[in-house]
Parts: structure tokens; C-alpha cells; sequence
């Protein structure tokens, strides 16, 4: 038996060595990559998108697609970091669901910068303070993130890529348990996440919402009669005790992102396209803002409206399409909403997410 465990592992042993010179030898083919770009965009989403869906393709087993899907993410962000090590921001402090987003979609190598609010986010990518920005844009149980959506409106930076990242909600304390809680933080979504959850276990806790999950940690931390809704990163980083796991209502709870930066994606071929649209006021003009697509064959995958701010019962429309606006059945259908509509913003094409 020891004899026979020996061999395999010396097999294992001999398998990682070779695995080790083949990943030098991918680093240093990246290298010669950044010589011939010559200064251009490093992150490259459409590249690393065609990367992990082609691992996918190929997966022969036994590892599920998504473990390998992740070991490539940190391969790619360990060999992106020699060209430059590009800084992402997020909404923080650290422990947000926004820093998982952000380093699912980057990796472990990619410097990460927090953020106390959304604005700071989007004005770190506008001034070039960082290289590209997280942000949440919906949740799948709450719907839009309204900020978020209100600060597209008005940025000059592109989307460039998404996120979608399932939210595993859990309740944590200083305290062993949940019998002395009066109190719990958490951010506004996350509160209204997890409402039956709190109607029948703290129906008498004072729900408190801040600015973040994180930050609810953080406060619930310093109080022994406090709890938080937040993440199990949270929970490691400010030392809480975990009194229960996903306690979200609705199981599948997954929140997207989107990745802001200052240039836009290539097509892949599994793309999707951002638009903030508005109707002028006429009847039927809605409607006539819906038939580009539908007659250029695109399929819509999200409509959302928005008060405008600029007048009483004026409203801005977000709305996602299937697609790259290089695509030409994309292409048209733009042109034509673009004379239509009386305001007209194409906020980027990107690869979709992988899940």
C-alpha cells in the first residue's frame, strides 16, 4: 500500500513540474505580448472571456468547469500583473460582496482599491485614480441598485465587463447567539434579502441599515448586543461569530455587476450591449423605441426606468440587448434608436458573464 501511494504521488510530484514550466513558459510568452501591444490596454475582457469559455469547451473532467474557470482567472491575473498591475475599485471596506465581485472577475492578483461610497467608486475610474471599477447595477430578489444606475447616467466611462456573483447571506455577532441580539446592521438590500428570515427568528431586533455589508460588520463588531448581515469574509475579517448560514429568502439571490473602465470590449461572439434611452413625449414613443430591435432581430434582456431628475414625470430607460454593437444587426438597430430617441447613451459592449 505505501509502496503504491509513493508512486502516485511521485507521479503527482512529476505532473506539477511540468505544470510549472509550462506556466513559465505561458508567463513569458505574455511578456512578449505586452512588447508587441506596446503600451495598449492591458485587460483585455473580450481575450479573457474566449480563455475561460474555451477551458469550459474543452474540459475533459473530472474538475468542474468552474473550479478550472478559476484557477485560469488567478493564472490570467497572476500574468496580467507583469505587464501592470492594474488597480480595481469597489465599494468597500474590505468584506463586501463588491471585493468578491471584484476579485472573481480579476483574481487574487490584481490590486483592489476600497471605496466608502459608489460615488468614490465611479469618480476613481473617471479620474483615472484607478484603472477600472466594480459596481452592483441589481439583485435578482431586490431589483436595481438605484445609485448605481443614476451615476451611469451621467459618467464618462465605459462598461467593459460583468459580474455575476450568488449572495450567500449569514448572520454574525460577538455573541454566541442570536437569543441577545437588539440590533442588526446591514446594507438596505441585504436587510430586505433576508426579511423572512428576520420576521421569523429577530422579529424585535431594530434592523439598522450603513453603507455596506462590511461596514455593518465592522459596527457590529465594537457592540455585544449588535448582529450583522454580510458575508463569511466579513465574518473572518472582523473576528464575528457565524449564528447562521444563507439566510437569504430566496435561494438563487445572485447580484450583477459591472466592470467600468476607459475603453471599450471587443466582440466575442457572446456579447451583450448597455443603452440609457429616453422617449420624447408623443404617443407611441415608447413603443417606437422598442421596434428597432425588434425588426434588426435583438433580443432585449433588461428594461428598467428611472426618474429622469431633469422634470416632473420624466422618465430615462436602462436596457440591455443581446449583442456588440459592432454585430451588424446591433449596429442597425443603434442607428435607427439613436435617431428616434431624445436622449441616446450606449454605455459599452462586453462579453457576458459566465455565471
Amino acid at each position: 500500500m505505501s509502496e503504491k501511494l509513493e508512486s502516485l504521488r511521485e507521479k503527482i510530484d512529476d505532473i506539477d513540474s511540468r505544470l510549472l514550466k509550462l506556466l513559465s513558459a505561458r508567463a513569458r510568452i505574455v511578456q512578449r505580448v505586452a512588447e508587441v501591444k506596446n503600451g495598449t490596454a492591458v485587460y483585455r475582457p473580450e481575450r479573457e472571456s474566449q480563455v475561460l469559455r474555451r477551458i469550459a469547451e474543452e474540459n475533459p473532467g473530472p474538475l468542474p468547469d468552474r473550479a478550472l474557470q478559476r484557477v485560469f482567472t488567478e493564472i490570467m491575473s497572476a500574468c496580467r500583473a507583469l505587464e501592470d498591475m492594474v488597480t480595481v475599485a469597489f465599494l468597500g471596506p474590505e468584506g463586501t460582496y463588491s471585493q468578491e465581485a471584484a476579485l472573481k472577475h480579476f483574481g487574487a492578483t490584481a490590486p483592489l482599491a476600497a471605496c466608502a461610497t459608489i460615488d468614490e467608486v465611479f469618480r476613481r475610474v473617471e479620474n483615472g485614480g484607478v484603472g477600472y471599477a466594480v459596481v452592483p447595477v441589481e439583485n435578482s430578489t431586490e431589483g436595481a441598485v438605484g445609485r448605481s444606475l443614476d451615476l451611469l447616467l451621467a459618467t464618462d466611462a465605459r462598461v467593459c465587463g460583468e459580474v455575476m456573483l450568488p449572495i450567500r447571506q449569514c448572520l454574525m455577532s460577538t455573541a454566541k447567539g442570536i437569543a441577545g441580539i437588539r440590533k442588526v446592521y446591514s446594507h438596505t438590500q441585504s436587510l430586505a434579502q433576508c426579511q423572512r428570515w428576520l420576521a421569523k427568528n429577530l422579529p424585535h431586533a431594530e434592523q439598522v441599515p450603513v453603507v455596506s455589508n462590511a461596514e455593518a460588520a465592522r459596527v457590529a463588531s465594537k457592540e455585544r448586543t449588535a448582529g450583522a448581515i454580510a458575508s463569511r469574509t466579513a465574518a473572518a475579517l472582523y473576528k464575528l461569530q457565524l449564528l447562521a448560514r444563507d439566510i437569504e429568502d430566496e435561494p438563487n439571490n445572485t447580484t450583477r455587476f459591472l466592470v467600468l473602465g476607459t475603453h471599450d470590449a471587443a466582440p466575442t461572439g457572446r456579447d451583450k450591449t448597455s443603452l440609457i434611452l429616453s422617449a420624447r413625449n408623443v404617443p407611441g414613443a415608447i413603443h417606437a423605441l422598442l421596434t428597432p430591435l425588434a425588426k434588426n432581430g435583438v433580443s432585449m434582456t433588461k428594461l428598467e426606468s428611472r426618474p429622469a431628475r431633469t422634470g416632473l414625470w420624466e422618465y430615462v430607460f436602462y436596457v440591455d440587448v443581446q449583442g456588440h454593437a459592432k454585430d451588424r444587426n446591433v449596429a442597425a438597430a443603434l442607428s435607427e434608436l439613436e435617431s428616434l430617441a431624445s436622449l441616446f447613451k450606449n454605455l459599452g459592449s462586453y462579453p457576458a458573464a459566465l455565471g
